[in-house]
């Protein structure tokens, strides 16, 4: 028996041709029959006259991880059409956790509500999402830089060869157990110590486990984007794995324009033969740790070893000196969003320039108190970059998308601080803001970018189009009034024009409302 029946549907399959108007049948997890179904049995019927239905978006920059364990309903990313999350990006991934990478997962698992780590493997770690159960599909990469924690924890040194043999064998264990790849996030510690040859090597292993994908948050974002964009792709090129250019920009106002350097760059690797694909988020505020404005040798060691230098009054001195030069006239650019206890709490939503006139001294020093007191445990918005090159990014073909969020509920124990309003809003804002404002894309490319185009990159058979004999993974959406809601003032704001959400043939929104159905599955290895 049919399922479910989705009546006068208009259907933008996910390839980018043409919208047409049918009927859609679901028979449990599959779509099963696109065609005139009136008259037919069914156990539900839902009118869609007037409504696109489209494969359901699926999240390639995502750093939920932990948290389909603490937040299985993914309300956050379900009310935005979201149906497959890929995590573990930026060099941080869940597992393997078989050293000192175990201290940072047990730190969130704590502030999140899941108690104990009960999982040291990816293996293990997948048991428990599905033993749990999951509102969407879920994927990860393997980050080079838990990875590399697991082995010589925050070590700011190159590995011995030994070391490199042991990191590989890490990466090696956790593609075997279904990561699509691995990923790199080179401003943080301890990927950042990482040289070009350790990530070809990581990258190789990845690659003769079946796993042939390296994600990289690039080496600079900013004054040197265009040398690490070509570091990314030579890493693709020197190991034969396909690269992703994470969450690709140019910050900096000095640096915009730089993506039209970046974008040919890109252009010509993939000519030469280098499969390269990069993903933006539609917003021009970055969104990260409030410590990578320290620099970068201030870091060495791992959090005790910072802490005791941003203590120290006369290497406190030269950093503040260094931030003073850094960021002179642009504290105001830098919106905390939260910290990691109370004691701070207050100063969530606030900028770095008005935080330091309530504290009653410098933007820099407030910024190195702030660090001190929350144990660098503070994150924060960093206004940085120009909507055109958005834009760009967002126009060539060879990009997809991705919130570079979290999924986040708007009750319980991530509903804190002031997050970036991607986190709420990503989806619904490609289809507002560029496809119906700026036009940077047609509706039908704009469906191709966030469905059929990443599960081709990351290998998710199955999904990403609409065919018959595909996963029911589906979105039904109203092209004129979709839209975001959230703002860098008042993020906690659902999006609205999405009504009915599946995942796997269920429905997890109907009219606009979650239905807690946790039919979700672990995509192991691309499936």
């Amino acid at each position: 028996m049919i399922s479910t029946v989705l009546h006068n549907v208009t259907i933008l399959d996910g390839t980018g041709g043409l919208p047409y108007t049918t009927d859609i049948g679901i028979v449990n997890d599959r779509l099963a029959l696109i065609g005139d179904l009136a008259g037919r049995d069914a156990a539900v019927h839902l009118e869609c006259t007037g409504k696109i239905v489209a494969p359901g978006f699926i999240d390639v920059h995502s750093h939920s991880d932990e948290l389909w364990l603490a937040l299985p309903t993914c309300e956050g990313k379900i009310f935005q059409g979201v149906t497959t999350e890929i995590g573990g990006n930026c060099g941080m991934s869940a597992a393997p956790l078989h050293g000192p990478g175990l201290e940072r997962v047990a730190r969130h698992a704590q502030r999140i509500g899941i108690g104990a780590v009960q999982w040291r493997t990816l293996d293990e770690f997948f048991v428990l999402v599905e033993r749990n159960g999951v509102a969407l599909n879920v994927a990860t990469l393997v980050g080079l830089g838990t990875a590399r924690q697991n082995v010589s924890g925050d070590s700011e040194r190159a590995l011995e060869p030994d070391e490199l043999l042991a990191q590989a064998r890490v990466v090696q264990e956790a593609c075997d157990h279904g990561a699509l790849g691995v990923s790199s996030g080179l401003i943080y510690p301890p990927s950042m110590y990482a040289d070009t040859g350790e990530l070809i090597a990581m990258a190789r292993a990845a690659g003769e486990a079946g796993a042939a994908i390296y994600a990289s948050h690039v080496r600079d974002e900013g004054d040197g984007v265009v040398e690490a964009i070509a570091e990314a792709l030579e890493v693709g090129r020197a190991a034969g794995v396909t690269v992703q250019c994470s969450h690709h920009k140019a910050s900096g106002k000095a640096n915009w324009g730089k993506v039209h350097q970046t974008l040919p760059l890109i252009e010509r690797a993939r000519a030469s033969g280098v499969n390269a694909f990069c993903d933006v988020y539609p917003y021009v505020a970055s969104w990260t740790d409030l410590a990578t404005i320290l620099p970068p040798q201030a870091r060495y060691g791992g959090i005790d070893a910072t802490l005791e230098r941003l203590t120290d009054a006369q290497t406190a001195e030269a950093i503040a000196l260094y931030l003073r030069l850094k960021q002179d006239g642009l504290w105001h650019d830098i919106l905390i969003t939260e910290v990691g206890s109370e004691r701070n709490a207050r100063f969530a939503g606030m900028r770095l320039d008005e935080i330091a006139f309530a504290l009653g001294v410098s933007p820099a020093q407030a910024a190195l108190r702030l660090l001190i007191q929350e144990r660098l445990d503070v994150g924060a918005v960093f206004f940085k970059m120009n909507e055109d090159d958005v834009a760009s990014v967002l126009s060539a073909e060879f990009c997809c998308v991705g919130s570079d969020a979290s999924i986040r509920a708007f009750t319980g124990p991530t509903a804190h601080g002031v997050p970036h309003p991607r986190t709420f809003g990503t989806f619904p804002r490609i289809f507002r803001r560029f496809v119906q404002q700026r036009r940077t894309l047609g509706l039908p490319e704009a469906v191709r970018r966030v469905t059929s185009l990443p599960a081709q990159i990351f290998g998710l058979r199955d999904r990403g189009t609409i065919e018959s004999g595909k996963l029911a993974d589906l979105v039904v959406f109203d092209s004129e009034n979709i839209r975001d809601t959230a703002t860098y003032e008042q993020p906690y704001s659902k999006p609205e024009g999405i009504h009915h959400v599946f995942v796997n043939g269920r429905p997890v929104l109907l009219h606009g409302e979650l239905t807690g159905e946790r039919p979700g599955r672990v995509l192991r290895g691309g499936r």
